[in-house]
């Protein structure tokens, strides 16, 4: 039911995103949707050690509501900017 409400929000452009920035690779990651900022901040920790442990340096990280088009972008990865690449790592949606 959880799952289901944040989606609904997420239609809506109300749920809140856990927004990563890593500098090595040049990426910018979303995780989400949740249904508010306290729960994405609860999750935030996880997502980062999960980038750290696959190498990834100078990591930023925001909490914003919004409706993100692609869950990764990245000039690293051999795309363009507006081309990001769908990846999951741990716990991506709740």
């Amino acid at each position: 039911m959880k799952d289901l409400l944040a989606n609904l929000f997420n239609l809506f452009g109300l749920a809140w995103w856990v927004e990563v920035v890593t500098e090595t690779p040049a990426c910018t990651y979303y995780f989400g949707p949740f249904l508010s900022a306290k729960a994405a901040a609860a999750s935030k920790s996880g997502y980062v050690e999960d980038l750290e442990q696959e190498g990834a340096q100078g990591i930023k990280v925001t909490l914003k509501r919004f409706k993100p088009t692609k869950l990764t972008v990245g000039d690293d990865l051999g795309e363009k900017s507006s081309q990001g690449v769908a990846r999951t790592l741990r716990g991506q949606f709740q």
